[in-house]
């Protein structure tokens, strides 16, 4: 859309907004291949909250659709344990599929990047 500010016309393009999200993603789904292949990475709700416990995990990552109530609890261990929770940009589909898996996964949590930089990403 076009907005004037000062007698200039500013274009903005929501097209390169959606570009710069998805190759953010892009950039995730990789670090996450890197880490899958290289690190050590538990999935499920149960065994990533058992990993928080143990102070094991480093990071936490949780699907779009990942239900509420989990997602809080989640939330509450990490704060807890001052570990670093990334809200995955997408579907446990596509968390499942990233992750190289065939299945759905709604939550998982890092215990050992490996070689991938995944931990600094913001």
């Amino acid at each position: 859309y076009q907005r004037r500010v000062h007698g200039e016309i500013h274009i903005k393009n929501k097209f390169a907004d959606m570009v710069k999200k998805k190759s953010a993603q892009e950039n995730i789904n990789q670090k996450l291949a890197i880490v899958m292949r290289s690190g050590k990475v538990v999935l499920g709700f149960k065994s990533t909250t058992k990993s928080i416990r143990n102070g094991k995990a480093k990071m936490v990552l949780v699907s779009n659709n990942c239900p509420s109530l989990r997602k809080s609890q989640i939330d509450y261990y990490c704060m807890l344990g001052k570990i670093k929770v990334l809200p995955f940009v997408g579907t446990n589909n596509d968390l499942g599929t990233a992750c190289g898996k065939l299945h759905r996964v709604s939550i998982m949590s890092i215990l050992d990047a490996g070689d991938s930089d995944i931990l600094n990403v913001e």
